[in-house]
């Protein structure tokens, strides 16, 4: 067997000396053969057309090629053997997840007599020879086309799997090509090294941890699960790197759900949670300490107060009367509504006072105790104004005539006090009706003839003067004062 050394060199050089290496191997072919695209540090190839049997030509220059070997920097091209078998394609390299079938291919060209056998190359492990399969392992089988294409099956591949695969055929020297099957395992949580869910108290230490496996190696990150960023050595940060998120003085800022999440590239990627309880005493808050309200008004009291383990929350009256806040709604009598909404830790508390009255004014507390400890507000309930209103009489400062003796009306002051004295034989004396007194009555404000009305105003002397009047005017015949 001819083997001719090339040196490298420039791309037109070598292509001079292979064709010139060409030439004498194969002179009755070289005006078919053209080399293209021969650099050094590249994939070299030849490229051929005509009836040239591929077994005369090393069309691929690869590592471990039978036709072309590459050493430091040096090519040698073989004549080959047309008597020989050739490995004429390389095996595919191949990336399959666990669980999955993997298969690999060897094309063998002009096997004739030969025999095929696949070997595990790290373990040495004899796998198959030509049609049969000679490992113990059932998940191997093996099957071929036309005696130029076998093909090594691998169900349901494992880690242990994972390796280079050699196809080999019979020859002296042995010829043979390489595979290697990689096998891929997606990121699963190791759940004995991974934290569960935690009640911790607030300035306190935490440290939570999430241990992920997979190949190639997963890459683990916490994040918060409602999205908000986590207060972590002294920044605040969307998301922390690694498999440990520790925590120093823990505050109530940071409870809630945590998520461990583990990727490598290998679907699907995958995450756990762990909920992070922190507790502390109950802490109350009040918007407004000092609070109006008139005569009659619905008025309503706020208190918002923050606790874990949550809190029981009430009011209490000036009087000493308890108003228990349930989780929605309590309505105590016509009087009162307490009403206390959650939110978290928040719970938001309101008292509607209706219809207030003298004695719903006074001093008001809000409560809120937990296993750690209690706490109260106070809001202070003041009387105020009601708003002024301004009404007009439409008859006020009009005059018309009524009664019988033709006297104006005028309106007479709310704050006096009427008295009014009949003549009882008016009527008779004047031939009137009942119909015409009615008539008479319904000028409500101006007394009719034969009567006498007296104000009477808060004044004394001015009441005493009144009944001295009313007093003499009783001894006088109607016909002195009614004419």
């Amino acid at each position: 067997m001819n083997s001719i050394g090339l040196e490298e060199r420039k791309a037109e050089e070598v292509k001079i000396i292979l064709l010139r290496a060409c030439e004498r191997m194969w002179p009755q072919f070289i005006s078919q053969l053209l080399i293209i695209d021969f650099f050094p540090g590249r994939q070299r190839s030849f490229q051929y057309t005509g009836n040239i049997p591929k077994h005369h030509v090393a069309h691929e220059v690869l590592p471990g090629d039978e036709q072309v070997l590459r050493t430091r920097g040096k090519f040698f091209i073989r004549e080959a053997d047309s008597s020989l078998p050739i490995l004429a394609e390389p095996i595919q390299n191949v990336t399959m997840s666990v669980g999955r079938d993997a298969l690999l291919a060897c094309v063998v060209d002009n096997l004739r007599n030969y025999k095929v056998a696949w070997v595990r190359v790290d373990t040495q492990t004899i796998l198959s020879i030509h049609h049969n399969v000679i490992t113990q392992n059932s998940r191997i089988s093996l099957s071929y086309t036309d005696h130029r294409t076998w093909y090594l099956h691998i169900k349901n591949v494992q880690e242990v799997d994972r390796g280079w695969y050699m196809c080999q055929v019979n020859t002296d020297p042995m010829r043979s090509r390489q595979g290697y099957l990689q096998v891929v395992v997606p990121p699963s949580f190791v759940t004995k090294e991974t934290s569960t869910d935690m009640v911790v108290r607030e300035a306190s230490n935490v440290t939570l941890t999430c241990k992920a496996t997979g190949y190639p190696e997963p890459y683990v990150m916490w994040q918060r699960e409602d999205g908000k960023n986590i207060h972590y050595n002294g920044e605040s940060v969307n998301a922390v790197n690694g498999e440990v998120l520790h925590i120093t003085k823990i505050s109530r800022l940071h409870m809630g759900a945590y998520l461990c999440i583990a990727a490598n590239g290998v679907p699907p990627k995958v995450s756990t949670r762990v909920i992070l309880k922190v507790q502390f005493p109950p802490m109350l808050s009040i918007p407004n300490q000092l609070e109006g309200a008139y005569i009659g008004q619905d008025v309503v009291l706020e208190c918002h107060s923050e606790a874990y383990p949550d809190s029981i929350n009430y009011w209490t009256t000036e009087h000493g009367d308890m108003i228990v806040s349930g989780n929605y709604r309590a309505v105590v009598g016509d009087k009162y509504e307490a009403v206390c909404t959650k939110n978290g830790y928040n719970q938001y508390m309101k008292l509607k006072i209706r219809n207030v009255g003298p004695k719903d004014f006074g001093t008001y507390k809000c409560v809120a105790q937990n296993s750690l400890g209690g706490t109260d507000g106070v809001i202070k309930l003041d009387e105020i104004p009601a708003p002024s209103t301004t009404t007009v009489n439409p008859n006020h400062g009009n005059a018309r005539k009524g009664g019988k003796n033709g006297n104006r009306k005028h309106n007479r002051p709310n704050d006096y006090e009427v008295e009014e004295w009949r003549n009882p034989d008016y009527k008779r004396e004047h031939g009137l009706t009942d119909d015409d007194e009615e008539n008479d009555e319904d000028d409500s404000e101006q007394p009719s003839s034969g009567a006498l009305s007296i104000a009477a105003s808060s004044s004394g002397p001015e009441l005493l003067g009144s009944l001295l009047l009313l007093l003499l005017l009783r001894l006088i015949e109607p016909s002195v004062y009614c004419r």
